[in-house]
């Protein structure tokens, strides 16, 4: 039986046509197969795109520019252990990229604010000062989705919602090549990990892209971390201005057996370096998925 293929996508995908979606995704793959003069090599009844975009939904609304701390540090019911994940997360991202505590009081309009998980002007000056450090990094992106994540792991609602579609889009009677993007790439890490070798799945290739699993906060609360079994080979990629994926999946930051394969040079054109379209483009990634499925 031929091999299939399954792309498990991310946030900010509600409201949208789950058809279109996934010819969006098939179509930036195909872009990145005409670098090496290929084409898509199975048919599109053997690629699933399991869509959750209105699950996700529930989370968050996302809203543009300043209003996306409020909405993160005050939403959500007051959940301070949510509160803190998120300033944990980002801590460590300005830590990263070596945003000082000059340029947070820059950033700052009331230089009189102290710092505090329920301090969201404050936030919003971490936000700003990571961003100027990280052009079109989008540091709001990066909260904003560790929003969703926290949400996955510890909403049981939401996460048998998500895990239940993606559950059901990975056969057992063929073998089936994984690609997950940002909150995806937790899912579908969290799935395979958890029932893969259960389940019975072959996964001859496990492909993340954009993936946030080697941030600390998100590392700590899927621990212990370990390969999924029913994974033959997992690549990961990203762009290293994409502050979502903030490291790499290597022995520093995501120790397991076997290794993770890394990529850190994808050059992803969209407008935060995160966008899905830039990573199945490009050249590198399009192949490593091409040469497991056929």
């Amino acid at each position: 039986m031929t091999r299939q293929l399954v792309f498990v996508h991310g946030r900010s995908q509600q409201h949208k046509d789950a058809t279109a979606l996934k010819q969006a995704w098939i179509s930036s793959w195909s872009d990145g197969l005409r670098a090496s003069s290929l084409e898509v090599p199975i048919a599109e009844a053997d690629i699933r795109f399991p869509y959750y975009g209105d699950t996700l939904e529930a989370l968050v609304e996302a809203r543009p520019g300043e209003a996306i701390p409020d909405v993160i540090i005050r939403g959500a019911g007051d959940d301070r252990q949510e509160q803190e994940f998120v300033a944990k997360v980002l801590e460590e991202a300005r830590s990263e990229v070596g945003v000082t505590d000059a340029e947070i009081l820059a950033a700052n309009p009331d230089p009189q604010l102290e710092q505090g998980v329920q301090n969201w002007p404050m936030v919003r000056a971490v936000l700003r000062a990571i961003d100027a450090r990280v052009p079109g990094g989008s540091a709001a992106g990066l909260a904003l989705a560790t929003h969703d994540v926290y949400q996955y792991l510890r909403n049981p609602g939401i996460r048998d919602d998500i895990d239940g579609g993606v559950r059901e889009a990975i056969s057992r009677d063929a073998e089936t090549v994984v690609v997950g993007h940002s909150l995806g790439s937790v899912v579908s890490y969290e799935l395979l990990r958890r029932e893969g070798e259960a389940m019975g799945w072959r996964v001859p290739l496990f492909v993340t892209v954009g993936c946030p699993l080697a941030i600390t906060a998100i590392k700590k609360a899927i621990s212990p971390i370990k390969y999924p079994t029913c994974a033959g080979a997992w690549f990961n990629a990203r762009d290293r201005a994409d502050i979502v994926a903030l490291y790499l999946l290597d022995a520093s930051h995501f120790g397991v057996e076997p290794s993770v394969e890394n990529k850190d040079d994808v050059v992803n054109g969209t407008s935060n370096h995160h966008g899905i379209s830039g990573y199945l483009s490009d050249p590198v990634v399009a192949r490593r998925i091409y040469d497991a499925v056929v």
